[in-house]
């Protein structure tokens, strides 16, 4: 009998715990709201490694925030370009390989030892500048 009551009692728990406890149902909104903010979050992100990678970088050599050195400031790039995806893959290949004519006639040098995604980083901190978010 004490067996067939605890069993009872066992099954009757778990069943509170299954129905108590289960996953929050979320509405369309809640979670378009959550998705959002995790993207911003994800985006900020990149952009606070971007910043550190030009930082760390000799890009100051040439650039400074606000300032024309050599070449153009970072936020003059950042005016002239949208800040959306296909413009951040052109901005690192641009940062990758160099390349002259569009600022000027001073080329700028290569940085062949940077990856896609340091690259990318960096060209997201650089068309951030203007206060633009990606899109």
């Amino acid at each position: 009998m004490k067996r067939a009551i605890r069993s009872l009692v066992f099954v009757a728990s778990l069943t509170g715990v299954i129905a108590c406890g289960g996953k929050k149902e979320t509405n369309s909104e809640e979670y378009v709201a959550n998705e959002s903010k995790s993207v911003a979050q994800g985006s900020s992100d990149l952009i606070a490694q971007g910043e550190a990678l030009v930082k760390a970088s000799d890009c100051k050599t040439c650039h400074h925030v606000t300032n024309k050195i050599i070449g153009p400031s970072h936020t003059e790039v950042a005016k002239i370009y949208d800040f959306t995806e296909p413009n951040v893959k052109m901005l690192a290949e641009k940062i990758m390989k160099g390349g002259s004519g569009v600022w000027g006639q001073v080329p700028m040098a290569a940085h062949a030892d940077l990856s896609q995604d340091d690259a990318e980083k960096m060209a997201r901190y650089v068309l951030s500048l203007d206060g633009e978010k990606e899109h």
